[in-house]
């Protein structure tokens, strides 16, 4: 992976907290495809699943729209670490 980002300048990597999918734009649009396509739908056949995710590709890439951070990757970062550091203390504090 290192030699194949080597020749591909532009691309980096950024690794990201398991605890914070949010972040991972794959996760956001799986969770988006399943929430406005197809948790409502029904389907009948595997083929029905298919042309329906098809077609919720199509019209999402008909306007596509680049997604630009509004913040910086360590105020991100910062904000994961307040978050995990307050949950790791309720649940602590809910085993006592």
């Amino acid at each position: 992976m290192q030699a194949w980002l080597a020749k591909h300048p532009r691309l980096n990597m950024h690794f990201t907290p398991t605890s914070a999918s949010w972040l991972n734009r794959v996760e956001r649009f799986f969770r988006d495809i399943t929430v406005n396509r197809l948790r409502r739908g029904v389907f009948t056949s595997v083929p029905e699943l298919v042309i329906a995710i098809d077609e919720y590709i199509a019209h999402h890439n008909t306007n596509p729209k680049p997604f630009i951070w509004t913040k910086s990757a360590a105020d991100i970062l910062q904000k994961v670490i307040r978050a995990n550091s307050r949950l790791s203390s309720k649940q602590n504090g809910t085993l006592h």
